[in-house]
Order: C-alpha cells, then sequence, then structure tokens
C-alpha cells in the first residue's frame, strides 16, 4: 500500500517548513544572544558600581583619619588638601569622584543666631559618576565630629536660597563660591538641597568679596556682580561678617528657545480721504477722513464699502486686516474678506475663512490661513448699519497687511527687560542684550533664552524701519517653551524678478540672478526659487545693471531703475 507520509519523508522538507524552521531557529538563537548582551551589561554595571563604592568609600576613610581640623577640600569652607573633583580610570572606565565638606550647624544645640559657635561638626559627601552606562553615579555621606566639644573657626554663615520663575526651590542647582580675597583662597562648588537652600557655615568674614555663581543644566544662570562689570550692581558680591548670617536669593528657570523670522511687509491702506481706493460702495460718504452712512436728512439704516483689489506681486502670504472705528450699542460695522472665485467677487467661504460669511468686528483680523495660490487677490468689505437713524458708525482707516518672503542678512537688537544694575551715567544695564543677524532661512534663533521679556529694535545698519513685532513687542518667553515671533520691516525699494523658460513659460529654478550697481558698491547674485523668483531688498533708489545665467539658456541683461516696489521678467532662450 502507498503511504504518503512515508514517502513525504523519504523526499524531505518542503520550502516552506524549511523557511519556518530557520525563522524559528532565528528567534530562539536572537532570543538567546540577547540575554547574552543584557547579561553581559548589568555585569559591566555591577563592576562599575563596585567600583564606584570602593572609590568612594576610600575617600570616606581618608577623611576619617585625618585630624578634624585638616578635614576640608581645597579651596572649600572648611579648607583642607583633599580635591574636590578628580578623575579616575579603572578597567577602561572614566569616573569623576567629587568630595564637598561643610560645616553643619545642629539643631541640637540651637541655630545660629542663637547659636553663637554654629560650626557644630562636619559633614564630608562623595559621589563617583561614571558615563555610558545605566547607573551613573553612587553617593555616600558622613559626619565627622571633632573630639571634646566643638571648634571655634569663627566667620559667618551664607544662606543662598535658589528658585524657579514660580517661586519654587530648585533642587540640586550647581553654586560656584568664589573669594580670593581671603587665606586661603576659596573656590568651591555646591549644590541646593530639595528645598533649593543651601548653608555655608564657618566662611570666613570678609567685605564684599564673595562672588556666586548659581547654575543647572538646562537652566538659565543667575550670579553676583562686581563694579567693574557694573557700575552698580543690583547684586554686589556679598559680604560676610563674624558670628552673623548673610542671606542671599537668587532666580533660575528652564531655558527657552526664540525663533525671529525677520519679513518684509507692505499694507493696502485707506484713511478715507476720497474714494480713489475703492472698487464699489453704497449709501455711505466721506467726510473729514471717515467713512460713515449716507445721511440726507437721517442716516441710512445701512451701506457698504469695498476696497480696490489687492494683488501684490511679490506675495509670500496674507497678514491681517486692521481697521480703526467708531461704533455704539445701536450702530455697527462688520468686516468681510472677498476674492475672485468662478470668474466674480465673491465672499470667501466659511471652510477657508470662518465666520466670512456673519463678518468680524474685532481687530486685527487674521488673514495668515489662507491659501494664496488660491487667493492671490483680496478686497476688504466694510458693512455699516444701524438701528437709530440719528447716529451712524464710523470708520476712520483701514490696512491690508501682507507679507513678502522672510529676509536674510537682517540684523536687529534683541534686548531682554531683566536689570542687572545701573551704569556711571544711572542707566540701566540689561542682563541679555545682542546684536543678532537673520540667516538665508530668514531666522534669528536664539537659544537657551531665560524666561523674559525681549524687546526687538532695528539698528542702522537694517536698512529698513521695523513695522511691529507679531504677538507683540517685547515677546514674553515663559520658561521651558519654544516662541515664534515675527519682525515686520518696511521696504521702501525692492526688486522682484520672475524668471521664465521663452518656449514654455514655465519658472526656471536655480538661475543666478545679478544685480549690481558699482557706484553703490551694491553686487548680490540671487538664485530663483521654485517659482522661479528672486527678490532683492533693501535697495535704494538708482539705476541697476540686472543679469539671468544658467547652463543651457542664453544669458540675458537689463539696465533697471528701482524706485519703489519694482517687478520684472526674464525670458530665457534654450541654448
Amino acid at each position: 500500500m502507498f503511504n504518503f507520509s512515508d514517502s513525504k519523508l523519504e523526499k524531505g522538507l518542503t520550502l516552506i517548513e524549511a523557511l519556518v524552521s530557520v525563522l524559528l531557529v532565528s528567534i530562539i538563537f536572537l532570543g538567546i544572544i540577547g540575554a547574552f548582551g543584557l547579561n553581559m551589561k548589568v555585569l559591566s554595571q555591577s563592576k562599575a558600581r563596585s567600583n564606584a563604592l570602593a572609590l568612594a568609600n576610600q575617600r570616606l576613610e581618608e577623611i576619617r583619619n585625618l585630624p578634624y581640623n585638616d578635614v576640608g577640600t581645597i579651596g572649600g569652607v572648611p579648607s583642607g588638601q583633599i580635591p574636590q573633583a578628580e578623575e579616575k580610570t579603572i578597567n577602561g572606565i572614566k569616573f569623576t569622584r567629587r568630595t564637598t565638606i561643610i560645616y553643619i550647624d545642629d539643631v541640637f544645640d540651637r541655630v545660629l543666631p542663637q547659636d553663637l559657635v554654629p560650626t557644630d561638626y562636619k559633614r564630608a559627601r562623595v559621589s563617583v559618576s561614571w558615563e555610558n552606562m545605566i547607573g551613573k553615579s553612587v553617593v555616600m555621606i558622613s559626619d565627622v565630629s571633632p573630639k571634646g566639644v566643638e571648634t571655634t573657626v569663627g566667620g559667618g554663615t551664607l544662606a543662598i536660597t535658589v528658585l524657579n520663575a514660580s517661586g519654587i526651590g530648585v533642587n540640586q542647582a550647581n553654586i560656584r563660591i568664589i573669594n580670593g580675597s581671603v587665606n586661603p583662597a576659596i573656590d568651591a562648588s555646591y549644590q541646593t538641597d530639595d528645598y533649593g537652600t543651601f548653608m555655608l557655615v564657618g566662611a570666613p568674614a570678609s567685605q564684599e568679596s564673595y562672588n556666586i555663581i548659581v547654575t543647572k543644566t538646562g537652566y538659565s544662570q543667575d550670579k553676583t556682580y562686581n563694579v567693574q562689570e557694573v557700575a552698580n550692581p543690583q547684586k554686589p558680591y556679598i559680604s560676610v561678617y563674624e558670628g552673623n548670617l548673610t542671606e542671599i536669593g537668587f532666580a533660575i528657570d528652564e531655558v527657552s528657545n526664540l525663533t525671529v523670522e525677520t519679513r518684509a511687509q507692505e499694507s493696502f491702506y485707506d484713511e478715507f480721504h476720497g474714494f480713489s481706493k475703492s472698487s464699489s460702495y453704497q449709501d455711505v460718504e466721506i467726510e473729514s477722513g471717515q467713512l460713515r452712512l449716507k445721511k440726507i436728512t437721517e442716516y441710512f439704516p445701512s451701506g457698504h464699502f469695498i476696497s480696490e483689489t489687492v494683488a501684490p506681486p511679490n506675495l509670500s502670504n496674507w497678514d491681517s486686516l486692521v481697521f480703526k472705528n467708531i461704533q455704539g450699542e445701536e450702530t455697527i460695522i462688520k468686516y468681510q474678506i472677498l476674492a475672485y472665485i468662478d470668474e466674480s467677487w465673491s465672499l470667501i467661504p466659511d471652510q477657508d475663512l470662518p465666520n466670512n460669511s456673519s463678518g468680524f468686528q474685532i481687530s486685527p483680523l487674521d488673514l495668515s490661513g489662507l491659501d494664496v495660490g488660491k487667493y492671490p487677490s483680496l478686497r476688504a468689505k466694510a458693512n455699516l448699519s444701524t438701528t437709530n437713524l440719528n447716529i451712524t458708525p464710523y470708520l476712520d482707516e483701514w490696512y491690508l497687511h501682507f507679507n513678502t518672503p522672510k529676509l536674510s542678512g537682517i540684523e536687529i537688537r534683541i534686548r531682554g527687560n531683566k536689570i542687572i544694575g545701573t551704569d556711571s551715567q544711572g542707566q540701566p544695564v540689561y542682563k541679555y542684550t545682542a546684536l543678532a543677524q537673520s540667516g538665508g532661512d530668514g531666522k534669528i534663533i536664539l537659544q537657551q533664552a531665560e524666561w523674559d521679556s525681549y524687546l526687538i529694535s532695528s539698528t542702522p545698519n537694517t536698512g529698513m524701519d521695523l513695522i511691529r513685532v507679531y504677538p507683540s513687542n517685547p515677546i514674553d518667553v515663559l520658561p521651558k517653551s519654544n516662541v515664534l515671533a515675527r519682525a515686520y520691516f518696511k521696504v521702501q525699494n525692492s526688486l522682484l524678478v520672475n524668471v521664465l523658460d521663452a518656449s514654455t513659460l514655465q519658472p526656471i529654478v536655480g538661475v543666478d540672478v545679478r544685480l549690481y550697481n558699482g557706484e553703490l558698491g551694491y553686487d548680490r547674485i540671487i538664485p530663483t526659487d521654485l517659482n522661479g523668483k528672486s527678490f532683492f531688498l533693501p535697495l535704494q533708489s538708482a539705476s541697476y545693471n540686472l543679469e539671468a545665467t544658467r547652463p543651457g539658456y542664453q544669458p540675458s541683461s537689463k539696465v533697471i531703475t528701482i524706485s519703489g516696489a519694482k517687478t520684472t521678467t526674464f525670458n530665457l532662450q534654450p541654448e
């Protein structure tokens, strides 16, 4: 009898069975290898921790065998010969051993000022850290007491408090205390406790010579200042008096990132000195620079005014409609935005501009979400109405702001609002002030920015007037935040160059467009972007030479006179 099973075994495994077998074996071996790797990591970590504990214990044993008066660190309080920080390498692993020794004012016999001898005993803290592994550090602490009664070493007590922007203590903040006017000199590093406090007991008495610097990774910095840094510092070097308590507070918090985009802004505006900037209007009139409802014997109940078409040639994005009006309980003005849709001027649908159908009353009206490809031109409409025919609303002026591409190479001054003192003339000295220039992407990025209010201003090198900063100027930056601001500049003279293929009339990317004027010392080359455009600004009113070159096309040039916002086009012939 034919036995299928026996025949199958004689022929061997099928391809699918072989693949499944290989997969199962791979899974098993990968698991074994992973487990082996994890065991090796655990073993290495255990050895590193054992070595760290041995280093820490070795240091504590050295401290315990020292005479009490010699227990201290180099540059520390109390002073001694033990290094504050040192590196050791064991089995290829680099360890950092840090030793801190301080006096303790024990509450058992009361504390300063009731305790006239606050240096009751010493506390040694030894931490050993290492890199490239889990765990990273061990800490051992030991108290060292004098033989017999507590010793009188003199000095005073320095109490330091470190708070964040919310007034909460910052734990594990690094405190560096420097004083070169005492002997031995002090240069020691400590850390705050869980409540953001630190007490340096037994600090030698010294007049205005303690420099304190407070830091923490990922946080801002606060410090004291001497008269060489600031003529009249708000937080000068600290004095410590014999037998007294000196208290001082510092404020640090997590840093932030502040990005400032530099943009050119142009505007359509109408201050209503006539109807020249209107495409249409009905039942309204202008008197003394104000638009109002038309009046015969009484005011008309309603009317509207539609601006002329705003179609910027170098549009990057729409920004906002800003208006200034006067209305009351019985009068109202509602604003709407129109676009050329299906061969007629119509309201932009609510799906693209929410609530446009019902109208807006709050200025500014944000238009930044509009797609410039879909809406390359706009009109603004003002709808005036009244329920009391004896009164009318008034529209004083309105502006339709729009933005050109981001500007590179624009210099601005960024200044924080925090003051660290005054100069010799009594003028404020700010903690942060700097000149910055936008990069090729039109951005200035201020990393590690401290929480503060930052004021943006233009400089003479900018060559343009700063119009406004969005969302505000100064810019409020909170701890641990990412803030984006836009600085808008008024461009008096500019040039937009369009480069097209003469045969297809399609934009050409990467054309070197050169604009130069030897007498003015101006010479720039700006390649065309994805839309075949190059944008030059700011410019002086003058005549310039303009050239467009790209491999595969015949070069072209012209002389162009710049005055205001100028646009020109090259139609390059393929070679």
